[in-house]
């Protein structure tokens, strides 16, 4: 997945290189997980890079995943070779975490009052 010019900043300067050996040496070109993003793969994910994958039938393009979500610890344990498919799947909760911090900052920003409703019971 490529990463924003925003948070280009949070990755080691030689994370193209870090990314590069976990997809090609380690994974050799296929999808670590094993259930990681919460499908039943029966063992490891049969997705590889350059061919169809095997569930959505989309080309894959393998990625690396933080597992912990920070881009700074590159780990080899913190670091898993991903179809497009798992890491999306992987990564969904905590977007959807950031995505409402983010919006409920910009609200916050903007004036917006809220309610809290547990204060009120």
């Amino acid at each position: 997945m490529p990463i924003r010019p925003e948070n280009r900043d949070r990755y080691p300067k030689n994370w193209p290189a870090i990314s590069l050996d976990i997809r090609t040496n380690r994974a050799a070109g296929r999808c670590e997980c094993t259930g990681h993003c919460g499908l039943d793969h029966d063992g490891r994910c049969q997705a590889r890079n350059g061919q169809p994958n095997p569930v959505t039938g989309s080309k894959v393009v393998l990625t690396v995943a933080h597992l912990n979500h920070e881009p700074r610890d590159v780990r080899p344990e913190n670091l898993l070779a991903a179809c497009q498919l798992c890491h999306l799947r992987y990564d969904g909760p905590h977007h959807r975490e950031t995505a409402a911090r983010t919006r409920a900052a910009a609200l916050a920003a903007a004036g917006q009052l809220t309610i809290d409703l547990e204060a009120t019971q």
